[in-house]
């Protein structure tokens, strides 16, 4: 008789939800209507040049320039052929490399030295750490081509020109005051009672950050890691200035297709959405952790 009735409750419950939907004012209908066809517009604006750029790589150069751009036209993969270096042109390998060792390694030193940053800035705070904050986020302040000479003469100064780790400096030192800025938000939700549990069975400050502070805050520290890997993998200012040949990144090898003769279009749109994948392919191997973590700042 008891799971008879359950059932009968639940059957009731799911006819009345549906009976409050369906008796849900129009206006709250049409609005609901109208935000989801805005949102699937904006989705469609964001997405329609990626699109663009991928079906332009599978043209030819010479139907690529056309003016409009013809749709019906044959698809090739020369685009990629000549980006890869099947023409007798430079690999890409070695830049992609670049950009790969100089985004992952500065990301791993950004997360070393900002979560304990705001573990002190948040679990517990300094004095006036709202100055200390604000702070981090002044030296962003400073355009980036403002500070471009002084770093020229001291990398060449130093013997550090066209060296893959004066990148990784530089792109940990730009990443970090963003890295503590978020992370303080985020570890501003973890429980203190936790951390004060760890501290009584005797924990050292190491393993509360590496053991219970790290594995709540892993969706911050995640979205983190993302945002620090974009701005790292998309930089082209100082690679172009500080590299020559043996520290080339992928952006600056995607500027050496744009030439002032001849036509490149379809090689520069190949090129651009090799160059994009690892970031869309980071993006989506973290997308519920980055969803979480951005949702985890947030939430009081």
């Amino acid at each position: 008789m008891s799971a008879t009735g359950s059932t009968v409750r639940g059957t009731e419950a799911k006819g009345g939800a549906k009976a409050a939907a369906n008796t849900a004012p129009k206006s709250v209908r049409r609005r609901n209507a109208g935000l989801g066809l805005i949102a699937w517009l904006a989705g469609i604006l964001f997405v329609l040049p990626v699109l663009w750029m991928a079906l332009t790589s599978l043209h030819s150069e010479t139907d690529a320039a056309t003016n409009p751009p013809s749709l019906a036209a044959p698809l090739t993969l020369d685009g990629y052929r000549e980006f890869f270096g099947a023409g007798g042109g430079p690999s890409p390998w070695f830049s992609l490399a670049n950009s790969l060792t100089a985004s992952v390694v500065s990301t791993l030193f950004v997360l070393l030295l900002a979560l304990p940053a705001a573990y002190a800035l948040s679990i517990r705070p300094v004095r006036k750490w709202t100055d200390v904050l604000f702070f981090f986020l002044s030296t962003k302040m400073l355009p980036v081509v403002a500070g471009l000479l002084p770093i020229y003469l001291f990398a060449k100064n130093t013997g550090m020109l066209d060296n893959i780790w004066l990148l990784v400096i530089l792109y940990t030192s730009m990443n970090l005051p963003i890295a503590v800025w978020m992370m303080q938000s985020f570890l501003a939700e973890v429980p203190t009672a936790l951390i004060e549990a760890a501290q009584i069975d005797g924990a050292r400050l190491p393993v509360i950050l590496t053991r219970v502070v790290a594995p709540i805050a892993m969706p911050g520290i995640a979205a983190t890691s993302l945002i620090c890997f974009i701005f790292s993998w998309n930089e082209m200012l100082f690679a172009r200035v500080l590299t020559g040949v043996i520290a080339q990144t992928a952006p600056v090898f995607l500027t050496g297709f744009i030439t002032s003769q001849g036509l490149f279009l379809a090689k520069v749109c190949a090129a651009s959405l090799v160059i994009s994948l690892p970031v869309l392919a980071a993006g989506f191997a973290a997308q519920d952790k980055l969803v979480q973590g951005l949702s985890l700042g947030a939430v009081k």
